[in-house]
């Protein structure tokens, strides 16, 4: 069993038309009591989150049947769901609205992130930008590319290595430990720029294609990095985590820091979580 580009555009567009039957009908249109919190005030899920996974899941087992399907609003009922990943021959990772704390404040930043994984690899990554409407995708071997309703692409290729003093990248500290937070923070000088776009989607758009050259993440759950992490790659990029060991979508702590390559992903380790004397 191959998972192929034919399969992902299938899956590409199945996002698509999701996105625009349920979540771009909601944007700048949800009542007060379509929004609610999980964990925090900064961590939310909408009506559009449910809704548009639901059909997701659903249109991806008419596609693929027997796969198993695992998203985000799914396991924050039921975490048992996770325990199938590394074992199922077919298994879908979906983040049905990544960036909702942008997309439920009306900002125009959130993606729909759908990652293919056989026995615990990776071989598939789509992730759809509903607002410029298309598809960052890879195959596990064939390369990454952006993808356009039009059936025009163009390849996705991480930027150059620069010295530490010249990058720029995303950094993601919330759910970093407290005793962490002010190593991380100050030390984010040490770089060029740093930012957090709150949403892991465009993140990972904008480091494959080279318009950032690192990422910062303290969360590792699999919706949020899955698909881009074969998307980077694919494009030529290194990412692993915070202790150098590689990234998996069966591991759930951490950290992640995704680079150019292996030179660069040290640099930023060095200089972001320098050791502890």
């Amino acid at each position: 069993m191959t998972f192929t580009r034919a399969d992902a555009l299938d899956v590409a567009h199945i996002l698509r038309t999701t996105a625009q039957a349920e979540i771009l009908p909601r944007f700048r249109n949800l009542s007060a009591d379509s929004i609610r919190t999980k964990s925090s005030q900064l961590d939310l899920v909408t009506d559009a989150d449910e809704a548009a996974e639901r059909v997701i899941e659903a249109e991806l087992l008419r596609r693929f049947p027997g796969a198993l399907v695992i998203g985000e609003e799914g396991v924050s009922r039921d975490a048992s769901l996770l325990d199938g990943l590394g074992n199922a021959d077919l298994a879908f990772i979906l983040d049905p609205v990544d960036g909702t704390l942008n997309f439920a404040s009306g900002l125009p930043l959130f993606g729909v992130m759908a990652a293919a994984v056989m026995k615990g690899e990776i071989v598939g990554g789509v992730i759809l930008d509903p607002i410029s409407d298309d598809w960052s995708m890879a195959v596990r071997g064939e390369g990454a590319w952006i993808q356009r309703p039009d059936g025009s692409s163009s390849p996705l290729q991480v930027a150059a290595p620069v010295p530490l003093s010249q990058m720029a990248g995303n950094v993601s500290w919330r759910y970093l430990p407290e005793d962490l937070r002010p190593t991380v923070t100050g030390s984010l000088p040490k770089v060029a720029m740093a930012a957090d776009l709150r949403c892991a989607a465009h993140t990972y758009r904008q480091i494959a294609a080279g318009y950032l050259h690192f990422s910062f993440s303290s969360s590792v759950m699999p919706w949020d990095h899955a698909a881009g992490w074969l998307i980077h790659r694919e494009a030529g990029g290194y990412t692993a985590h915070f202790d150098g060991s590689p990234y998996r979508p069966v591991t759930r702590s951490g950290g992640l820091i995704s680079a150019p390559d292996r030179e660069s992903w040290q640099a930023i380790r060095d200089a972001l979580l320098p050791p502890r004397a």
